[in-house]
Parts: C-alpha cells; sequence; structure tokens
C-alpha cells in the first residue's frame, strides 16, 4: 500500500508542475523578453518604381498673387514687377528692363513661354513671361546636364492668361541657355522652347 501510494504521489506532482507550462503554451502567446525595445521600428518609406514616379506630375508650385507695380525681390539683387502692360526686371546695376504682353509680339491665343536671362561668374538670372493659358502650372529650366531648376511663378489678380517666372542658376560656363518647359496644374506639357547654345 505504501509503495502505491509513493507512486501515487510523484504521478500528482509531476501533474501539478507540468501543468502550468501546458496550460500556457496553449492559452496565450509567451511573454516578450524585457529587453526587448517598446516602441515600434521606424517604418520605411515605400518609393514606387521609377517608371509609375514618371507618370505622377510633380506638385505644382503655387502662383503668387502680386499689385500691380508690387516690386518682388527676386534673389541676386534681381527685382521683378508686373504691370497690366507685361514684366519689368531690373538687375544689380538699377537698369530697369521691360517686356511687353499688349505689343503683338507674342500670341497669347495659345500657350507660350519666353526667356531671358542675364548673370555673371556668380550665376545666372533666368525670367520670362507664360502666357495663353489660365492652367498654368509651372515652368522648368533643364540645363545641358539635364538639371532641373523649377521657376518662381508670378501673376496680377483676377487669373490672367499671363504671368512672369523667375530663377536662378549656377553660371552657364558658356554652354548656352537652358531649356524651359511651361506646364500645366496636371504636369501636362503645354509649351517649350529648347536649349540654345551661346
Amino acid at each position: 500500500m505504501r509503495k502505491y501510494l509513493l507512486a501515487a504521489a510523484g504521478v500528482v506532482a509531476a501533474a501539478v508542475i507540468a501543468a502550468p507550462s501546458a496550460v500556457g503554451a496553449s492559452a496565450e502567446t509567451p511573454a516578450k523578453p524585457i529587453t526587448e525595445p517598446t516602441t515600434a521600428p521606424a517604418a520605411k518609406p515605400i518609393t514606387a518604381p521609377a517608371t509609375a514616379r514618371a507618370a505622377v506630375p510633380a506638385a505644382a508650385p503655387r502662383i503668387r498673387t502680386v499689385r500691380s507695380g508690387e516690386r518682388v525681390d527676386a534673389g541676386g539683387g534681381y527685382t521683378v514687377w508686373l504691370t497690366k502692360d507685361g514684366k519689368h526686371w531690373a538687375g544689380p546695376d538699377g537698369f530697369e528692363n521691360f517686356r511687353s504682353v499688349v505689343d503683338g509680339n507674342i500670341d497669347r491665343s495659345q500657350p507660350g513661354v519666353s526667356h531671358q536671362s542675364e548673370g555673371d561668374e556668380a550665376g545666372v538670372f533666368h525670367s520670362g513671361l507664360y502666357y495663353g493659358t489660365r492652367k498654368a502650372g509651372r515652368v522648368e529650366l533643364t540645363d545641358a546636364e539635364g538639371h532641373k531648376t523649377v521657376a518662381t511663378l508670378v501673376a496680377l489678380p483676377g487669373h490672367p492668361d499671363w504671368g512672369v517666372w523667375y530663377a536662378r542658376t549656377g553660371p552657364s560656363q558658356g554652354k548656352g541657355s537652358p531649356a524651359v518647359a511651361l506646364y500645366d496644374r496636371t504636369g501636362g506639357l503645354l509649351a517649350d522652347l529648347p536649349a540654345r547654345e551661346h
């Protein structure tokens, strides 16, 4: 009888010791070690393939609305302003220039873009008109190496069919003028000027 009791006690003890681990394994997930970080790792950005990115238009810069005659600091000592007659600009030397939108030299019945530039070894100031559209989104310059510069756009109040763009680039180093392209707000090409050799 004594042998039977000892054997039974051994079986009960083994069952009690094994029971918590058996229940724990089937009823709940194992606890995380204390050394594990309590914050989730930073998510990696999802980058679309190059072919998918090309189909998505770049975000269009906002067109800044300015009052007639309001001087805009275009950087590098250049100033730009608009009147109902066209684009005005002045460089560091103070000499003023003008490009008309009413003298018949541009055809505002269809989208177009113009380009003027001046500069030195410190850099080049580019500016021009965009016209013939109320859907302008951006003007972009592309140099001989393929580098792109997005211009700043300004216009008079009332959503006119023309405005002014300007941008600064590094020295041209005798490589000619960059190509200039006018895009609508969805990224569609409206008009362009090819690059020119000097």
